[in-house]
C-alpha cells in the first residue's frame, strides 16, 4: 500500500484519503535504535527503557507526519530510551478519549507485546485521562512529548536556575495528572476514633493524592520566589551589560542547530558542544569584536523546538528575556535539517510570546543557515531563494563567518555618541534633554555655562554640536 506525499504546506481533506489510509496505522521505517551485537541478557542491562512511538497526523504531507515522529525519536533517544517501533494513526483529530482510538489501542498493544517494549511515547501532549485510558489499555508506561522534553531538560540542567525552572515546569505539568493506584492514593489520614489519629488530627482528614497536590503546591511556591529572587541577579548583570554601551547580541534558534558551535567559532568561547538536543540551557556570555573595533557581548540562549511545553517556557522566562534588550538577534537554522523553515517559524513563535509580554519592540533578525558542509547542494539552493536575506555558515569549518561578522556589524550601529559641550546657561531646555536622553558622566558650571560630558544619542548630539568645547 503506499501512501500520498502531498506538497508541503497543503493539507488534505480526510476525503480525499483512500479509506485504509485513514484507518492504517502504519509503521514508520528507520527509526529503531536497536542494538544487534550484545546478548538479550547485556542488552537489558544497557537499557533500561524500550520505546514505541505512536502519533497521530492531523494535517499537512505524509513527510512532515513522518518528521516529526523521527524528531520524537531524537528526542527519545535524548532521554537514554532505545526507540523500537514508530508508528502513526491518521485522523482528523486526536480522540478524546485513547488519543489513537480504542481499537488502534489494542494494535499498539499488540506492537508493544512483539517488541518487548516498556514504554509508549505519544507525539503530542495527552490529557490526564486520556494518559490514564491509554495506559490500561497498553498495559504500559505511557509518557506523552511534553513529559519526555521535560524529563531531557531535568537531565541537562546544570546551574541552580536551570534546576530550579526545570522542577517547577514539571510540577506543574504534574499537578493536574495525579493519579491513584488502587486504594493507596484515596486513603484518609485522622478519623474520628482513629489509633493513629490523637489531638488536632480527628476528623475527615485529606486522601493521599490531596496531601501530595498540597506538597506539590507549596514546593511550587517556594520554587517561583527562588527563580524570582535568581531574576534580581540576571536582571542586575543584564543592566551592567546595557549600561556599558556595548552591543548586545543575542544567538536563538532550533535546539541542535548550532548555537554554541557559532558561538565558539566567533568569540573562542570555548562552551560544550554537542550533537544532542537541549545540551544548552543555561545562557553563556561572551565578549567578541566586530571587525572594525567595536566590542559586543555574545549571548548563546537555549533552543527551542516544535510544540515546546508552554510549562518551560514559562519556568525559562526570565531567561529567554535576554532577546528581549538585545541590540540583535542572530538566528539560527540548521541548513541539514529535512524542513529548516518550519524550525524558523517555531523559533519565532515563542520568541515573539516573550517579547509581546514586555510590550517591546522586536530587535533586527539575522538569519544564518549553520552545517552548510552537511547539507547538501540543492537544499542550500532552496534556501537561498527562500531565505534571501540570510548569511549562509558553516561554524565546524569556518566558512562563512568573515560575512557574518560584517553584516553583523553593519545591523548593529551605534546609537549614541560622547559630547564635551559647554551649554549656555539660557539653553536650560538643552541641559534637561542631556539629563533625560543621555548619561551624564561629568558636569560643572563655568562663566560661559554649563559644561557637561556625556553619552547622549546621536540625534541629540548634532543638535548640541555648535557648543562643542575645544
Amino acid at each position: 500500500m503506499t501512501y500520498p506525499d502531498f506538497p508541503q504546506g497543503d493539507t488534505p481533506s480526510l476525503g480525499e484519503l483512500a479509506l485504509e489510509d485513514r484507518t492504517a496505522l502504519r509503521r514508520v521505517a528507520g527509526l529503531s535504535t536497536e542494538l544487534t551485537d550484545v546478548s538479550e541478557v547485556e542488552y537489558r542491562q544497557l537499557r533500561l527503557e524500550r520505546v514505541v512511538l505512536v502519533g497521530v497526523w492531523t494535517d499537512g504531507s505524509a513527510a512532515e507526519a513522518d518528521a516529526s515522529l523521527a524528531e520524537l525519536a531524537a528526542l527519545a533517544e535524548t532521554a537514554g530510551s532505545e526507540v523500537l517501533e514508530g508508528m502513526i494513526q491518521r485522523r482528523d483529530k486526536p480522540d478524546p478519549s485513547t488519543y489513537i482510538g480504542s481499537g488502534k489501542a489494542q494494535e499498539l498493544r499488540d506492537v508493544v507485546v512483539a517488541t518487548g517494549a516498556d514504554t509508549v511515547i505519544c507525539d503530542g501532549e495527552l490529557s490526564p485521562a486520556q494518559l490514564n485510558a491509554l495506559e490500561k489499555a497498553v498495559k504500559v508506561k505511557v509518557v506523552d512529548r511534553t513529559a519526555l522534553i521535560l524529563d531531557i531538560f531535568a537531565q541537562h540542567a546544570t546551574s541552580r536556575e536551570g534546576k530550579a525552572q526545570v522542577a517547577y515546569a514539571q510540577m506543574e505539568y504534574m499537578l493536574p495528572r495525579l493519579r491513584g493506584w488502587g486504594e493507596s492514593m484515596s486513603r484518609q489520614g485522622g478519623g474520628a476514633g482513629g489509633s493513629s489519629g490523637g489531638v488536632g488530627t480527628r476528623g475527615p482528614g485529606e486522601t493521599k493524592i490531596e496531601t501530595d497536590r498540597r506538597r506539590i503546591r507549596e514546593r511550587m511556591a517556594k520554587l517561583r520566589r527562588e527563580i524570582k529572587d535568581m531574576k534580581k541577579i540576571r536582571d542586575t548583570q543584564r543592566s551592567r551589560r546595557l549600561a556599558s554601551d556595548v552591543a548586545s547580541i543575542a544567538i536563538v534558534g532550533y535546539t541542535n542547530a548550532g548555537k554554541s558551535s557559532l558561538l565558539n567559532a566567533l568569540t573562542g568561547a570555548g562552551v560544550l558542544v554537542e550533537n544532542a538536543l537541549f545540551a544548552t540551557l543555561e545562557p553563556t556570555t561572551r565578549r567578541g569584536e566586530f571587525t572594525d573595533g567595536r566590542p559586543f557581548v555574545l549571548t548563546d540562549t537555549v533552543g527551542f523546538v516544535r510544540h515546546l511545553p508552554t510549562q518551560l517556557v514559562e519556568a525559562f522566562r526570565s531567561t529567554l528575556e535576554e532577546v528581549v534588550d538585545a541590540d540583535l538577534l542572530v538566528h539560527v537554522v540548521d541548513g541539514s535539517d529535512v524542513n529548516p523553515l518550519a524550525q524558523i517559524e517555531a523559533v519565532r513563535q515563542v520568541i515573539n510570546e516573550v517579547i509581546a509580554d514586555h510590550d517591546s519592540h522586536p530587535a533586527p533578525e539575522l538569519l544564518v543557515v549553520n552545517k552548510t558542509d552537511a547539507a547538501d547542494g540543492l537544499t542550500l539552493a532552496k534556501l537561498r531563494r527562500a531565505l534571501p536575506g540570510a548569511v549562509f555558515v558553516s561554524a565546524r569549518t569556518g566558512d562563512g563567518l568573515d560575512q557574518l561578522q560584517q553584516r553583523m556589524a553593519q545591523l548593529v550601529t551605534p546609537t549614541d555618541t560622547v559630547v564635551d559641550v559647554t551649554i549656555p546657561y539660557d539653553r536650560g531646555d538643552l541641559v534637561a534633554r542631556v539629563h533625560a536622553d543621555g548619561r551624564v558622566d561629568a558636569t560643572e558650571h563655568n562663566s560661559e555655562g554649563t559644561r557637561i560630558k556625556a553619552r547622549v544619542p546621536i540625534p541629540l548630539a548634532a543638535s548640541l554640536s555648535e557648543f562643542a568645547t575645544f
